[in-house]
């Protein structure tokens, strides 16, 4: 049983080793003897995974996001704030029938979109950029904050979340599928996606096109919508222009499963760019 000199642990059962030593009965020279053995604590995989968010591509200046110190000083910052934790709300931890722990995980996939995407705003004429960006501004409104605020939470919960950074990941996608090494490097960045209970893609559709980069978006949303496992995602770009930077195939499935007949986890948002006004 944990004491009190085990609070300094993050783990009392394994004191923080991912492991737990018992002894078993086992036969010497015909006599029954304890032999010492080991087995892993089931504190390993949720360990693995934070270790994994750690190394994960969050930028600099979101390492401590949380709801706490969101900014709530619009309208629409309120808006977004309340979806996020309507959706969090969703997530529990519960026992099966035998008293093991379940999680329950929503199907449903939670994104924030510009209504104006970027790369609608570079084919508008250079006369009318600067004033449609300043109506419809998508960026610098917390759509990462809130990603990452839902993130740790949900991973402080036990979930396993991993967090993706659209540029850099697909990037580091393409590489390893030409590595030509039978595709091990690409089962080795690919299977974290795949088997995340969260993922979370911030800037989706940064990535200029390629067939193969769509091809890839494709098997990746196509996979997790398979098994209802959900996207957490944010991107500069709007329905539209989503579409024609990941194809309209995954865009469908990664923007259809945001919602059902109770449930509405997609909002296209535009605001002030707060980074600017902080910088100004």
């Amino acid at each position: 049983m944990p004491g009190a000199d085990d609070a300094q642990y993050e783990c009392p059962i394994c004191k923080d080793t991912e492991l737990i030593f018992r002894k078993r009965p086992v036969m010497q020279n015909g006599k029954e003897v304890l032999q010492d053995f080991a087995t892993f604590c089931e504190c390993k995989d949720q360990k693995a995974w934070k270790r994994r968010f750690k190394q994960s591509m969050i930028p600099d200046e979101f390492q401590k996001a949380n709801f706490e110190n969101y900014a709530t000083n619009a309208r629409y910052q309120l808006d977004m704030k309340k979806m996020a934790l309507d959706y969090v709300n969703l997530f529990r931890i519960g026992t099966d029938n035998e008293g093991r722990k379940k999680k329950i995980i929503p199907s449903y996939n939670f994104g924030l979109i510009a209504s104006v995407g970027e790369q609608r705003l570079k084919e508008l004429p250079a006369a009318d950029r600067a004033g449609i960006k300043n109506q419809h501004n998508n960026f610098g409104i917390g759509k990462t904050h809130l990603q990452i605020a839902i993130s740790k939470l949900l991973l402080k919960e036990g979930f396993r979340v991993l967090v993706v950074s659209d540029a850099v990941f697909i990037n580091e996608l393409m590489q390893a599928k030409r590595a030509g090494d039978e595709g091990e490097q690409l089962n080795r960045v690919l299977g974290p996606a795949l088997d995340a209970d969260v993922l979370i893609w911030d800037d989706i559709g940064k990535s200029s096109w390629t067939e193969a980069r769509e091809t890839m978006y494709y098997q990746i949303i196509n996979e997790r919508y398979r098994k209802q496992m959900p996207i957490i995602f944010n991107s500069n770009e709007d329905r539209g222009t989503l579409a024609d930077k990941i194809g309209y195939a995954a865009a469908s499935r990664l923007i259809g499963q945001c919602s059902d007949e109770k449930y509405k986890f997609l909002m296209d948002a535009e605001g002030q760019d707060w980074r600017l006004r902080k910088h100004g």
